[in-house]
């Protein structure tokens, strides 16, 4: 009898440590519990929109100028209408047409008649160059950003949407080209509808969108 119930306890605990080997029973750890996988990507946060490397820094945009261990020399200036920034000990130094990138080249270059090695950086805290306008009968005429890829369509809901006597079939745009004005027609509701996707160009810096 004794010999029996020996062996039917050795049994139980082979059968037992057969369960753990093969994974089918493990104490669960409750400090893991409700936690994400280690390996689980983070979704990134939005950041602040911010132009690409190849932009042209233009009259009116506002520029943050960051010279290292140079306090009396950082910080924010405005490009003036003949493209050019004031900086201490360097005065006028030109930005339009240049990149963020060359600009600190430039200012790093001038720099050091004055200072020992200077770090310079150039970001651009406000675009003002780059500018559409609509104008005409819409609800909120005015300049509006032109932000990357804008079309006409996207342009014209900066505007607020237009008045009851708009005429969205002879909507143009206005553009500068070889020093002379050219008139592209829009026709919003062929646009909309999807048969004239030819009239929803791409904006440039200074286009004018006129809904008579």
């Amino acid at each position: 009898m004794k010999r029996t119930i020996f062996l039917f306890l050795v049994s139980c605990l082979v059968a037992n440590g057969a369960c753990v080997a093969r994974g089918t029973w493990a104490p669960q750890d409750k400090s893991e519990k409700g936690k994400a996988p280690k390996n689980q990507t983070a979704v990134p946060s939005a950041q602040n929109s911010q132009p690409d490397a190849g932009y042209k820094i233009g009259a009116q945009d506002v520029l943050q100028i960051d010279v290292w261990k140079e306090p009396e020399i950082t910080r924010s200036v405005p490009v003036r209408p003949d493209g050019k920034i004031t900086l201490p000990l360097l005065n006028d130094v030109q930005a339009a047409g240049l990149t963020p990138m060359e600009l600190a080249g430039v200012i790093r270059d001038e720099l050091k008649k004055y200072v020992n090695e200077p770090q310079v950086s150039v970001s651009v805290s406000s675009i003002n160059s780059r500018r559409v306008y609509v104008t005409g009968e819409v609800t909120r005429p005015g300049a509006f950003p032109l932000l990357p890829g804008m079309t006409v369509l996207q342009a014209l809901t900066s505007g607020g949407g237009f008045t009851q006597f708009a005429k969205i079939k002879n909507i143009y745009v206005l553009r500068t080209q070889d020093g002379r004005q050219v008139k592209l027609p829009f026709n919003y509701k062929a646009v909309v509808g999807g048969k004239k996707p030819e009239d929803n160009v791409l904006l440039q810096p200074g286009d004018t969108i006129v809904v008579p």
